[in-house]
């Protein structure tokens, strides 16, 4: 019987299977987009207003200029405001943001990249991605893809470092600073988690 080899050159050339970001023309991501096949929806009651949160690890200095995500529905009937797409660092500093972004989810249901307003030099770490939805919309139109891990994405995880999450209510835009220490996962736990995001 064989077995699999774990020499050093063995090892090489599994990671030559994997997919990678840059085999992508991306820096980095919550994971490879072919495995996002999950749809993740949420009521405009559910999350308007409300800050949810992607934690992203960045592992080499990068300018970071684009936020992407797989906006997988559009309705056409949704009426979309103040909507945002940030970054956040471990002490709660915003970043960067885009600008309001509501017109981007009315058209084209594709991976696509949405830029922050201005482009930041990211040292390795932890980030967390911030998106922000206001408007009206219907739940199983509008919605993005991912991975369908549901509430077992945060296994072994607390605030202030959760890697889905969300916190706040009635927020209009993006406030300069967060309290990470205040994550919760009701959003989380009602379906909202696992929606795909990358970085360029």
């Amino acid at each position: 019987m064989s077995t699999l080899s774990t020499a050093p050159d063995a090892r090489a050339n599994l990671m030559l299977d994997m997919p990678l970001p840059q085999d992508q023309n991306l820096l980095a991501w919550t994971g490879d987009p072919n495995d996002a096949g999950h749809v993740t929806a949420q009521s405009a009651g559910g999350v308007a207003g409300k800050i949810t949160l992607v934690r992203m690890n960045i592992r080499r200095r990068i300018t970071w200029s684009n936020i992407w995500l797989g906006l997988s529905g559009i309705d056409s009937g949704a009426s979309l405001s103040n909507c945002y797409l940030g970054v956040y660092d471990t002490t709660g500093a915003r970043r960067g943001t885009t600008a309001d972004v509501s017109a981007d989810f009315m058209v084209n249901a594709i991976g696509k990249p949405l830029a922050l307003a201005t482009p930041f030099t990211a040292e390795p770490g932890y980030y967390f991605i911030a998106m922000l939805l206001n408007g009206t919309w219907t739940t199983n139109s509008f919605h993005f893809k991912g991975t369908g891990a549901g509430v077992s994405v945060n296994s072994g995880l607390a605030a202030p470092l959760l890697r889905y999450s969300n916190l706040l209510t009635g927020q209009t835009s993006l406030p300069a600073s967060i309290t990470l220490a205040n994550q919760v996962t009701t959003i989380i736990n009602t379906g909202w988690g696992s929606y795909w995001l990358a970085v360029s």
